[in-house]
């Protein structure tokens, strides 16, 4: 009789387990659906801003640029995909909450936000955090860094996110990562720029790396001026 009913037991399990996966996915929103949601609240939020800005919306090309050190989240936007069309400053956010300081992510757990030259990799529709969008790091050159310095673990799931609470994060609160979501789906997320800077590296040229990061960190800073210099 034990063992029958152990049995049942197990069966009824797997049966409740599969039934709230089910449950689940048919509860899970897609992209569009939270675009759907959010989306005309979003234009009417942001019309004004691109307008302001000799802008249509919703933009053929981003650009987000994060400043760490003031905690602070640039949008530029363009209505050509041509890199060779300029870029206006649309709005600035206020970060909720980024923990680290200056100087790249080196490895999982050290609560750090990368620094360098990234894209938007995919959007979450169901993120703890409300939306998320989430960024490619490690990318190309933080893989090739890491193998040189036979460094493994490096992190990842680095998000740009609502609420209000990070670890090596970018929290942006709800509504904010309501229109930044939103305006990444519309535009296509092969057409966002990603600029995570140590500070603003346009009026701080002679910002040095701190003593503790790594030598090939200047580089990262080379190449973010280089790239800050699409957006004054």
């Amino acid at each position: 009789m034990g063992t029958r009913i152990t049995r049942t037991n197990r069966i009824f399990f797997i049966g409740f387990i599969f039934l709230a996966a089910l449950a689940s996915a048919a509860s899970a929103a897609t992209v569009q659906q939270r675009v759907n949601q959010y989306g005309a609240a979003v234009r009417a939020r942001m019309e004004p801003h691109f307008k302001a800005a000799g802008l249509t919306y919703p933009a053929a090309r981003l650009t987000f640029i994060v400043l760490k050190d003031v905690k602070r989240l640039e949008l530029w936007a363009g209505n050509n995909t041509s890199k060779d069309t300029p870029m206006r400053l649309v709005k600035t956010y206020d970060i909720k909450a980024a923990s680290g300081t200056a100087g790249p992510k080196l490895r999982e757990g050290d609560r750090q936000v990368p620094e360098g030259i990234y894209a938007i990799e995919s959007l979450n529709p169901n993120s703890r955090y409300h939306l998320s969008l989430r960024i490619n790091y490690p990318n190309t050159f933080d893989r090739a860094r890491a193998r040189e310095e036979r460094r493994a673990n490096l992190g990842g799931d680095i998000m740009i996110h609502g609420k209000a609470v990070s670890i090596g994060c970018i929290a942006m609160g709800d509504e904010a990562a309501e229109e930044l979501f939103v305006m990444a789906a519309q535009t296509g997320v092969k057409n966002i720029r990603v600029l995570l800077c140590p500070c603003d590296l346009r009026s701080q040229e002679n910002f040095l790396p701190p003593f503790t990061a790594p030598g090939w960190t200047a580089t990262i800073y080379k190449n973010l001026k280089l790239a800050l210099e699409d957006y004054k």
